[in-house]
């Protein structure tokens, strides 16, 4: 698990069952930085997480429950500021809710399995799917690919 923090009972990247948990649950399982995205729906500051920019290749989890969320292959530059990826790795992978706040009309993205904020979807992606699913770093785990691993250390050994 990233950074070896020990992660909540209701932590898992294989187990599908629904997660509810009242915020006072959460507050006592989530770090406080992660807590403020997934329950009280914050966000960070653009360009300052730590995914926005990365080209690592591998799987984004939610990281208030572990829930598989997006692959990097689905990942692309955007310019927003946040990590913006095209589609998510199942449809059930990700729910959607109106979100009206702040006087605009959009669409958040929420965990299928624990209904944390994740961040917005738009509709001015790549294709093949138009989307621009923006997410918060805070909310994302992420686990790098063994393979993709493997080959780059591979080729860094035929550079030597």
């Amino acid at each position: 698990m990233e950074d070896g923090k020990k992660k909540g009972e209701v932590y898992s990247r294989s187990d599908t069952s629904k997660v509810n948990k009242t915020d006072e649950e959460w507050r006592k399982i989530l770090p406080p930085e992660v807590y403020n995205i997934a329950r009280e729906k914050g966000t960070e500051w653009a360009f300052t997480g730590k995914y926005w920019n990365s080209k690592e290749k591998g799987t984004y989890y939610c990281a208030a429950c572990g829930n598989p969320l997006f692959v990097s292959d689905a990942k692309f530059e955007s310019s927003c500021g946040w990590p913006s990826f095209f589609e998510p790795i199942t449809k059930a992978s990700v729910i959607y809710t109106p979100d009206n706040s702040h006087g605009m009309h959009r669409t958040e993205v929420m965990c299928g399995r624990c209904k944390a904020h994740l961040g917005h979807v738009f509709d001015d992606g790549p294709p093949p799917t138009g989307l621009r699913y923006c997410i918060n770093s805070v909310i994302l785990d992420f686990e790098q690919a063994k393979e993709a691993d493997k080959h780059f250390k591979e080729k860094e050994k035929e550079k030597e």
